[in-house]
């Protein structure tokens, strides 16, 4: 389905009327099983852009299978494992039973560097609990307050300034393209500025943007704000405040791309479209465009 995306379009809104029509038995999740190592990029980007889908289907979340045995070597060779375990919200190490303790402890350890923030749990013999494949998606965690735990934000503080990219192990030749940093900005965002910077990342370098999850200050609002490569999911505004930080904070995982890279942006969040002109940096029909939106984001 990673090749076939018309397929994948096909199958889901055919499984949709069926469902509509009693055909077969109601369903509320669809989990969607990659064939080993594969992009899962281009069906991200089908069930977020394709409009049919969109407005049948919700993206929840992106799971990702290690192996506990030969996890470390598909790591040290493989770009799309490497960029597997960077995009999940959750990773499931198998054959928990079988790999030596050493080797699943160095995985881990690998693993947490790469994505702070993804929970990670171990399978023995195959089994696991459904709930451990559902629920780690913005709709599942919002109802329970648990937006800090999804956002994780400290687990990427304390990678240190740089993140995974620096005073890694040198063996780990594509792990070093790899950073994952947390970003606070403390002054309030403005609406437009939210627009514009989120058009500003995906616009300019949003191929190195493997992964972006934000709780941002939008005008005393809490919005949540994510995103995969150039795909940047529509702001959630938070009916409250899920503590008591009022800082923005926004978490990256990003390829061949700095934190200082990301900083030199982040003064696009104040912009007023009603007062300013649009930042030399950016793309002024773009920006009439997004600028658009913005007067309609709530």
């Amino acid at each position: 389905c990673c090749e076939l995306r018309g397929d994948l379009v096909a199958t889901l809104s055919d499984l949709y009327v069926k469902r509509r029509d009693g055909a077969i038995p109601p369903f509320g999740r669809v989990l969607i099983e990659t064939t080993g190592l594969a992009d899962p990029v281009p069906i991200l980007q089908t069930l977020i852009t394709d409009r049919e889908l969109a407005s049948l289907y919700r993206l929840d979340s992106v799971v990702t299978l290690v192996d506990g045995v030969h996890g470390e070597a598909q790591l040290e060779s493989s770009v799309d494992a490497v960029k597997q375990a960077a995009l999940a919200d959750r990773l499931l190490i198998s054959k928990a039973d079988v790999a030596p303790a050493v080797t699943l402890r160095q995985l881990e350890a690998r693993l947490g560097r790469l994505n702070p923030g993804a929970e990670m749990f171990s399978i023995a013999r195959g089994s696991i609990e459904p709930q451990r494949l559902f629920g780690a998606g913005l709709d599942d965690v919002t109802p329970r307050n648990g937006i800090t735990r999804w956002l994780n934000a400290e687990r990427f503080d304390g990678l240190g300034a740089h993140g995974v990219g620096h005073g890694d192990h040198g063996h780990h030749s594509i792990d070093t393209h790899i950073r994952s940093f947390c970003v606070c900005y403390e002054r309030p965002v403005t609406s437009s500025g939210l627009v514009v910077w989120l058009n500003l990342l995906a616009g300019l370098r949003g191929a190195n943007l493997l992964r972006v999850k934000g709780l941002l200050n939008v005008e005393g609002r809490p919005v949540v704000v994510q995103a995969v490569q150039t795909l940047v999911h529509e702001p959630v505004t938070l009916e409250k405040w899920p503590d008591a930080e009022r800082r923005s904070r926004l978490v990256f995982i990003t390829r061949d791309m700095e934190r200082s890279d990301i900083e030199k942006t982040l003064a696009a969040l104040a912009f007023d479209g009603a007062r300013e002109a649009a930042p030399s940096a950016f793309d002024a029909e773009a920006y009439a465009r997004f600028v658009a939106v913005a007067g309609n984001f709530r």
